[in-house]
């Protein structure tokens, strides 16, 4: 897949195509069928690293190396992966660069929400050639997952648990037999080797459907945790605000980490229900203060930063977002940031533009 400078948003796969080519290249070790890279290529993509041939190979994944091993290992056997956590631990990032780096295609997507049909896991019908032809593999539309069974790759599920009960539960058959029947037509279609299906799960949704303990035997889950250090999250937040400043054009400068690092401390501390030292406890808001809406936060305050200002990033650019991440619920989420802000931010040493711009705005 060609990458195209104009898209706002490359597919893992066309983004990346210079670094799995670079892996390709000195990859001697045994690959699973039909897979485009080793299991160490693909943990070697994912965790970042140099190369003997002196390429640097880009992190995407920063956080235990154990975690993403079991992950890749997963998809060598024939359990399904399920990458579940708390909204904004990267499973949807994690599960692309899987997909781009083992089949070298992250598209066979399926999207879960409380309306999805069993057609988009299974098998829907093209209803014009249907009633004029009647039932036939012409007439049949496959879902990704179909596809993904032919061609022996990737298939991706998102929020697995959003989806009806009834529909999860036509999963069951196609990881176990690894067969999709089509009792229309008396048919079915068998998996080819190297087909598998990550699937993501947040637990922290209301009103999901648990999945039934006869789908949940067939996959293997990884839980990704939230950052475990200041210093992991600043460090993924800063390399995903550069990276999407970049496509986006932001005219402003590069954020300085500090600014990164008092964004990434306040979201920590509001997460944790503490401060960082352990001496000030707090209320936690009604949201996830999660590290994908830390690097939406600084994203914001750039583009505010370099249309409204002089490009420069300020405590006032990043505010805004700030109050938006942190207050879901008016009432709640209003008094909770301003007790922070006067229990904490008013007395510590250096951030009163902080302090002053947010008081603002609540």
């Amino acid at each position: 897949m060609e990458a195209t400078t104009d898209l706002l948003r490359q597919h893992a796969e066309a983004q990346f195509k210079e670094e799995l080519s670079q892996l390709a290249a000195v990859d001697k070790r045994q690959k699973p069928p039909r897979w485009l890279l080793s299991p160490w290529a693909v943990l070697t993509y994912l965790m970042g690293g140099k190369l003997e041939n002196g390429y640097e190979v880009s992190p995407k994944y920063i956080g235990n190396k154990r975690i993403m091993e079991i992950a890749v290992a997963t998809l060598t056997t024939d359990r399904a992966l399920l990458l579940l956590g708390v909204p904004g631990t990267a499973k949807t990032w994690v599960a692309e660069h899987l997909s781009a780096a083992i089949s070298g295609d992250s598209t066979m997507l399926v999207q879960g929400t409380a309306g999805t049909a069993e057609e988009a896991v299974r098998y829907g019908w093209n209803y014009a050639r249907l009633i004029a032809e009647g039932p036939s593999m012409q007439a049949l539309v496959p879902s990704p997952i179909m596809e993904a069974m032919k061609l022996g790759k990737i298939a991706r599920l998102e929020e697995l648990t959003r989806i009806p009960a009834d529909v999860q539960d036509s999963l069951i058959t196609i990881l176990s037999e690894k067969t999709l029947p089509i009792p229309e037509l008396g048919a079915e279609v068998q998996a080819v080797k190297g087909f598998n299906i990550i699937a993501t799960a947040n637990d922290r949704d209301k009103g999901v459907n648990e999945l039934s303990s006869a789908l949940k035997r067939r996959f293997n889950t990884v839980v990704l945790p939230v950052p475990a250090t200041l210093e992991e999250e600043v460090d993924i937040v800063a390399r995903r605000t550069e990276a999407l400043g970049r496509a986006l054009e932001l005219p402003a400068e590069k954020p300085a980490l500090e600014e990164i690092s008092r964004v990434v401390q306040i979201f920590r501390e509001l997460r944790a229900g503490a401060t960082l030292d352990g001496k000030t406890k707090l209320r936690s808001p009604s949201g996830s203060m999660s590290t994908a809406e830390a690097i939406s936060v600084m994203n914001s305050g750039l583009a505010l930063a370099g249309h409204f200002g002089d490009g420069d990033l300020k405590a006032e650019d990043l505010a805004a977002g700030i109050v938006g991440a942190v207050v879901k619920d008016p009432v709640q989420d209003s008094l909770v940031l301003k007790e922070y802000l006067e229990t904490v931010l008013k007395e510590r040493e250096g951030w009163k533009d902080f302090y002053r711009s947010l008081r603002h705005l609540i």
